[in-house]
């Protein structure tokens, strides 16, 4: 929906490594009938699909799982080829997937069971809530995390019954349509129909018709984007879940551990090339250790790898920081930068695109200097770049940390652990960790999202798989009287029995009195 192209029939999206600029592949663009199409089908095999217990689906799911497992070579090439990040990083989305998997196939049953609810007055009534799918959840997502965005996030929604149709982003559709085969032949050996996962490709346009089409929408991108999708799916009236920008906060006090504090900021800040909506976007230091934790992070910056590992044929040889995937993001990275400078801020390393690598890679930055006059502060950078911001104390740090429309994730640094919680809970973000970054992503148990213009909906945990769920609630008459009290007809005896049982229910009086005669 970012870019609204018109489909002609046949269009054809090639797909270029973000590190040589080659082609590797190409995908044809589906027309919104053509997602109609998708969707439809889909409807069909969410039937046969839904009609599955729990048990049966993990164990389709789990089968899937040793698929993703006996290609990981190729799964980790093709992520390095298409998206630009380094083999470790590219084994980590496997992994992802792979333990999220695990998680849903082992927790899902728990998590989805019928709830029994105690009424606190009517307690004639049996109520108990089921979770029962949605039907049809449309995603789009997008090119930072080709499997983990598009294959990971699909699996809670299956897992509670539902068929999904994907729409990856245009920069990264081959994963996502490798990723889907993958499932689709767990499917296909256990006798159940592929299309209860499908892949569509396209712009703008085709994430549109998936949005009119589906029966919930789950986005992962952009703000802009995201604030597009809820219009339109409002005029449906179809649940959405959005994980949208960051501008994560990285608070360091000056009783840190320096050396932790200063890794976890480095690769915060440049792992998967800074495209990570969790990424260290912003680092507050109390003075006193301001200029020791700046050198330290200038040091180990420098000392950083870039460029291109796609094969395991050099077993010894890697590489830390790859290239940028989207070519307008590197723009925004260099344009963050000029601004940055502009308004007075010095650069300690990096700065430029790499000039002596052929694709988008730009140099893990690190910038002093900086305040809330520029762009590199407050808007999403979305790159490898590094600001780093002196404070007098803790309060500043705070007050600085939470002026800004995201609240997605942060992270505090003390080796006083119950200060560092204390102040983690003044933060507004969706999570934010205590001496460590990112991590939190990675802990399916808990649940994660955002605050502010950083998204609604929560992945992970209980909540992960019930967004993907209508609750219904059954009640159930325990008696079967011939008629209750406030059916008709009404009566002046029903009436006189209301009027009593409210007052011995609520009166304020009456509660005192019984509290001073019973205790609590």
């Amino acid at each position: 929906m970012a870019q609204r192209m018109s489909i002609e029939p046949h269009q054809v999206i090639e797909v270029h490594s973000p590190a040589t600029l080659k082609k590797i592949g190409e995908v044809a663009a589906n027309s919104p009938l053509e997602v109609r199409a998708a969707v439809q089908k889909a409807r069909e095999a969410f039937r046969v699909w839904s009609a599955l217990d729990l048990k049966q689906r993990a164990e389709v799911l789990l089968s899937a799982r040793d698929l993703f497992l006996a290609h990981r070579e190729e799964l980790i090439e093709l992520i390095c080829n298409e998206n630009g990040k380094p083999r470790l990083e590219a084994l980590v989305e496997i992994t992802y997937v792979c333990d999220v998997i695990t998680f849903y196939a082992k927790q899902g049953q728990r998590f989805l069971k019928p709830q029994r609810v105690t009424p606190h007055l009517l307690r004639n009534k049996k109520v108990t809530t089921i979770y029962n799918p949605r039907g049809v959840i449309g995603m789009i997502t997008p090119w930072n995390f080709p499997l983990i965005l598009t294959i990971g996030e699909a699996i809670p929604a299956l897992m509670a019954g539902n068929a999904v149709v994907i729409k990856p982003s245009e920069w990264t559709p081959l994963i996502a349509e490798r990723g889907a085969e993958l499932l689709q032949q767990a499917f296909q050996a256990a006798g159940l129909p592929p299309q209860i996962l499908q892949v569509v490709n396209g712009y703008g346009e085709t994430g549109g018709a998936l949005v009119d089409e589906a029966d919930m929408i789950a986005f992962t991108g952009s703000v802009r984007t995201g604030k597009a999708v809820a219009v339109r799916a409002a005029q449906r009236l179809i649940p959405i879940s959005l994980e949208l920008g960051g501008k994560d906060p990285m608070i360091v006090l000056r009783d840190a551990d320096i050396e932790r504090a200063a890794n976890a900021a480095v690769w915060g800040a440049f792992t998967n090339s800074g495209q990570v909506c969790i990424s260290v976007e912003r680092v507050y230091v109390e003075e006193p250790i301001a200029e020791e934790f700046t050198r330290r992070v200038v040091e180990k910056t420098k000392s950083l790898r870039q460029g291109s590992d796609v094969s395991e044929i050099n077993t010894n040889s890697r590489v830390d920081v790859g290239a940028m995937t989207f070519p307008k993001q590197i723009e925004t990275v260099e344009a963050h930068v000029a601004d940055a400078r502009a308004h007075g801020a010095q650069i300690l390393t990096g700065g430029q695109r790499n000039p002596d690598l052929p694709g988008r890679f730009y140099e893990p930055t690190v910038l002093a200097g900086v305040d809330h006059s520029m762009k590199v502060m407050t808007d999403e950078t979305f790159g490898p770049v590094l600001p780093i911001m002196r404070v007098k104390n803790a309060e500043e740090a705070l007050r600085l940390a939470n002026d800004t429309i995201y609240g997605l994730n942060a992270s505090v640094w003390t080796r006083d652990k119950a200060k560092g919680e204390a102040i983690a809970a003044r933060v507004e973000a969706g999570m934010t960790c205590v001496n460590d970054v990112l991590v939190g992503f990675g802990i399916s148990d808990a649940p994660s999202g955002g605050l502010k213009e950083s998204g609604i909906g929560k992945r992970h945990g209980a909540e992960g798989i019930r967004r993907f769920c209508h609750q219904q609630v059954i009640v159930t008459d325990r008696f079967g009287m011939k008629r209750e009290p406030l059916w008709y007809p009404y009566d002046a005896t029903t009436e006189r029995f209301l009027t009593r049982a409210v007052g011995a229910l609520f009166s304020s009086k009456l509660s005192a009195k019984l509290k001073s005669l019973f205790g609590k």
